[in-house]
């Protein structure tokens, strides 16, 4: 995110009514289920005699709609058209490209954006860093399954016929009958992380990263990867690299759609 943008946001003046009653949409879209009116105001900080007449006027907007048998309240669909048409406006590719050259920027390691091709895991975007041990990828490089840590996030989060196929055919060229029986073990890491990682692989000497960018209705859209030489990149899970790439892709999940 841009910082300096926030800043200057934060320093306008703006109406503090309007960001009040906001504090109300906030607790609603965050729930994710109807909420009864005094659980929405203690939500919100407020009292539900101050937070009624918010209410009254969302619910006349269309943008809170009220179940008067229940009572409780919840987004209404004008909330949801102005979602999609928010939704509509991002360019997820754009979003994840500012976000690697901002990491490559920051952390001195080659970052790329990743999506699912004809053939594979595949560069559409990346960001080089002046390194001492060059990373052989380049825009279009179809990245293996098995022996990436971009191709373990596609595996543990986009299962499916192309997926399995893919495994086996990868496999195959690697001299196995089937796919590694401790495959699964490395997806369930993988998912308990969040993220994978690779050492000297598919490379030698360079280590790499991968975490996963999740659309709107939770499909995996892209990774975001770091890829640099193993004696200055450290893939540890809690390294800074690590929780700064991890954070950056729940980042742009987040400004396209994602519920985090």
């Amino acid at each position: 995110m841009d910082n300096g943008v926030n800043s200057k946001m934060e320093q306008r003046r703006g109406i503090q009514s309007i960001e009040v009653g906001g504090s109300l949409l906030k607790v609603l879209a965050d729930a994710g289920s109807p909420m009864m009116l005094k659980d929405l105001a203690a939500a919100a900080g407020m009292v539900p005699a101050k937070a009624h007449p918010y209410l009254v006027s969302y619910c006349k907007l269309g943008l809170v709609r009220q179940d008067f048998a229940s009572g409780r309240y919840a987004l209404g669909p004008f909330a949801l058209q102005m979602g999609l048409a928010a939704l509509r406006e991002v360019d997820a590719l754009r979003v994840a490209g500012d976000e690697v050259v901002r990491l490559s920027q920051e952390m001195g390691q080659t970052f790329a954006v990743v999506v699912w091709g004809s053939h594979g895991p595949t560069v559409v975007r990346i960001e080089d860093a002046n390194c001492v041990v060059q990373v052989n990828m380049r825009v279009g490089t179809v990245l293996p399954l098995l022996a990436s840590a971009t191709g373990l996030v596609f595996s543990a989060y986009q299962p499916g016929p192309l997926v399995d196929e893919a495994l086996k055919r990868e496999a195959l060229l690697w001299g196995e009958s089937e796919v590694p029986a401790d495959l699964a073990a490395r997806l369930d890491e993988v998912r308990a992380h969040g993220m994978a990682r690779a050492s000297g692989s598919p490379q030698p000497g360079v280590n790499g990263m991968a975490a996963p960018v999740f659309d709107s209705s939770g499909r995996l859209v892209l990774t975001l990867t770091a890829l640099g030489p193993a004696a200055t990149f450290d893939n540890e899970w809690d390294s800074p690299l690590s929780l700064a790439l991890k954070s950056a892709a729940q980042e742009v999940s987040r400004q396209i759609g994602y519920p985090l």
